[in-house]
């Protein structure tokens, strides 16, 4: 649906090219927007931790979603925000580090169409993601080379990992069972997705949400993962995927794979559409402006 869309700066400052002068632009237009917004809207829905600081200033409610890692300086920042900010998690995960009050999970949900869910896959598993340790590319090719099967990488290389790159990664790149595509995106991406036997998550850090998992299930590929942050409450066992404590044990679920492509893309559509992640934020929204309408009512009129 079309909806109206302002901004005081056309462009986002990207990529950044200095702390202060990104940080003063954003904050310009975090005041901006977060003003005018409240001349005429019922809930300011933000992403961006600096903008919360306007909600001092401002009697309508806020909501705001957590996309970042714990931190402490930030959680002690959200903690002495005033009342009418409600928080929103990406993943129960990422809410049990958190001690804000108004706080609840909603996944992220992605578009469900243009997707197949091919019954014949090609010999292959897949890793998507950016090359770096704490994604675990190394383990991938390990799960690989246990298993005998084919892998294609697909991934950024960020030059402060050019090192793990040249040392972990490189040197097992032979173009037969170890294949490097390079990045990838858009319909490339979504056929890499769509024709591989499963996806490798073997996840090195505990990410609040890992959304290449919901990328994969939509196109009916499963997740064969080790356990970290979200991983267990977004893949289910034995239905979207296999969540496992070792290398070795991925390797042997590579080997078995039994998980039918059309029960995880339905899984998929059931826990992960754009449609229910909406549904989630508007009966959010209304319950705010319920509460905050029933305060309203409760208020004594002075005279």
């Amino acid at each position: 649906m079309p909806v109206e869309t302002r901004w005081i700066f056309e462009k986002e400052e990207w990529p950044i090219r200095g702390a202060m002068e990104s940080s003063l632009k954003s904050l310009a237009h975090s005041s901006w927007a977060v003003r005018d917004a409240s001349e005429e809207v019922d809930v300011i829905h933000l992403n961006d931790a600096p903008g919360l600081s306007f909600s001092r200033f401002i009697s309508s409610p806020f909501v705001y979603t957590v996309h970042h890692i714990f931190d402490p300086v930030l959680a002690d920042f959200y903690k002495r925000l005033p009342d009418n900010v409600h928080y929103v998690t990406i993943s129960h995960f990422q809410r049990h580090q958190f001690s804000m009050p108004r706080m609840r999970t909603i996944h992220h949900g992605i578009t469900l169409s243009g997707n197949n869910v091919p019954e014949r896959r090609q010999e292959y598993l897949v890793f998507l993601g950016r090359v770096a340790p704490s994604k675990g590319t190394h383990l991938a090719i390990e799960i690989a080379k246990q298993s005998g099967i084919p892998l294609k990488i697909a991934g950024e290389i960020q030059p402060i990992y050019q090192e793990y790159w040249e040392t972990k990664v490189k040197p097992h790149v032979d173009g037969k069972l170890i294949e490097f595509l390079g990045e990838v995106g858009g319909s490339q991406k979504t056929e890499l997705l769509e024709n591989a036997l499963a996806m490798l998550f073997p996840i090195q850090w505990d990410e609040p949400f890992g959304l290449v998992l919901i990328e994969s299930m939509v196109c009916g590929t499963p997740v064969l993962a080790l356990p970290g942050g979200s991983v267990a409450e977004i893949v289910k066992e034995g239905v979207s995927g296999h969540v496992r404590q070792s290398v070795a044990e991925l390797a042997d679920c590579a080997r078995n794979l039994k998980l039918n492509p059309k029960s995880v893309r339905e899984y998929a559509e059931q826990n992960f559409s754009v449609a229910r992640m909406v549904n989630d934020y508007i009966q959010l929204y209304s319950e705010i402006i319920s509460q905050s309408e029933s305060r309203e009512s409760l208020e004594p009129i002075v005279a």
